[in-house]
């Protein structure tokens, strides 16, 4: 018997070890397999193209506003899209490259289709694997056409010489070849679905496409991954908050809205339904506000046609006494003794679906670190509401989210001391 098992033993230690090595191989495979029709890295010098015409050269400045380009590609103080900003990974931080027609540092030896290779598969002009910080997944289903005005317009920013920073991700995650396995894996050009009609089609390419919207409003994996058209929320990576899903009206979806509140939420960052907070604030800071109003309802009749989704229950409510004695002390003044509100100016509490859905996260960030819409051309002076981090406890804070998750018709799970703590040593941005 003890033969036996000794024997054993050796059988499961060689499945074992074949099983690694198959996965290496594997790995190799997926990298040559990638890396097959890399251009030759000899091609220094600049390519000679004829320039662009200016509408051409405005279009594509359109199209990097609908794709917020600038948002990742310029750190705070730099010129626009020199690169350098870092964006924070669970694996790491990955830093986003210099866009300017430097010839050196940027794009200035790129070809029109060096650029739509990146876009379309994700690949620099020297055949390295992009990480997909850079959303490809969803710039895959760009068109040729808008490609080459997106490269015309930066071809005609001033060059900057900003040498591109490394990334700095932990072993394996800065190998070529765990890259390209992740990719074997997760990733191929999409194509967007055909849509009922124009204007859905056109809001889809704008959502599922150069506006990445899923890069937010989706879950990931434990390698980072997800499905780049799927709308159904998911907290956003190292930010600590949560981006609800678009196809439930329990939490941000747009099904049951006018059309007109839709755009003016998208085009000035409040709306009679609700107002733009965190990451999403700056999405129409930066992005939205600056589309056309043929774009934003094109976005909104999509929207508005998605298939609705239930949205998963919440926990059950726990009234807190504490909590009412709170609000009456520090929030009632501006949103009303029964959460009603002031119209135009401070949201009502009673009835809103960022109080009541599952995940309270946003609610916590907003408590620490103050709501604040986006100050935007139709709405420059936007009210807001101040931070609480230094004035209340982790417990209070708890106690007070669980009193308006419980209130006035709410249903919501209470929140923790733990919860707010999280959020506290992690505050994201």
């Amino acid at each position: 018997m003890s033969q036996a098992r000794q024997q054993t033993r050796r059988w499961r230690a060689a499945a074992l070890i074949c099983a690694l090595i198959c996965a290496l191989i594997g790995a190799l495979l997926a990298a040559a397999l990638l890396w097959q029709d890399e251009p030759d890295q000899n091609q220094t010098q600049t390519r000679s193209e004829a320039p662009a015409d200016a509408q051409t050269v405005q279009q594509g400045a359109y199209l990097a506003r609908a794709g917020n380009c600038m948002a990742c590609h310029t750190p705070a103080g730099a010129p626009a899209y020199s690169g350098g900003r870092g964006i924070e990974t669970p694996f790491g931080a990955v830093y986003a490259g210099n866009l300017t027609p430097d010839p050196d540092t940027g794009i200035g030896r790129w070809s029109a289709d060096d650029f739509w290779r990146a876009l379309r598969e994700g690949r620099s002009r020297d055949g390295r694997l992009l990480y997909p910080a850079f959303p490809y997944a969803n710039y895959s289903v760009i068109r040729r056409e808008d490609s080459d005005a997106l490269y015309a317009y930066l071809r005609s920013l001033t060059p900057v010489h900003q040498p591109n920073r490394e990334h700095d991700l932990r072993w394996p995650f800065n190998t070529q070849v765990a890259l390209a396995l992740w990719r074997a894996l997760y990733f191929k050009p999409g194509e967007l679905k055909a849509q009922a009609d124009a204007t859905e089609q056109r809001g889809a390419y704008l959502v599922q496409g150069l506006g990445h919207c899923a890069a937010c409003h989706s879950a990931r994996n434990a390698l980072g991954a997800s499905n780049p058209f799927d709308l159904a929320g998911g907290l956003i990576p190292m930010q600590n908050w949560y981006a609800p899903s678009l196809n439930s009206r329990e939490e941000a979806g747009v099904m049951h809205w006018p059309l007109a509140d839709i755009v003016a939420l998208l085009k000035t960052g409040v709306s009679a339904r609700g107002s733009a907070q965190g990451p999403m604030a700056e999405v129409v800071l930066h992005s939205t506000q600056h589309l056309s109003d043929a774009d934003l309802q094109a976005i909104g009749v999509f929207l508005q046609r998605l298939p609705e989704q239930p949205s998963p229950a919440s926990a059950k409510p726990a009234a807190s006494r504490a909590g009412a004695l709170i609000y009456e002390q520090q929030c009632a003044q501006c949103h009303g003794p029964q959460g009603q509100g002031l119209a135009g100016v401070y949201p009502a509490l009673a009835g809103n679906r960022a109080v009541s859905m599952a995940q309270s996260v946003n609610l916590v960030q907003m408590v620490l670190h103050g709501g604040y819409p986006p100050a935007t051309a139709g709405n420059p002076r936007p009210f807001g509401m101040p931070p609480y981090i230094v004035d209340l406890s982790d417990q209070e804070i708890a106690d007070l989210l669980s009193h308006l998750r419980s209130s006035w018709g709410h249903a919501a799970g209470a929140v923790s001391a733990v919860d707010v703590q999280r959020s506290r040593a992690q505050p994201g941005r």
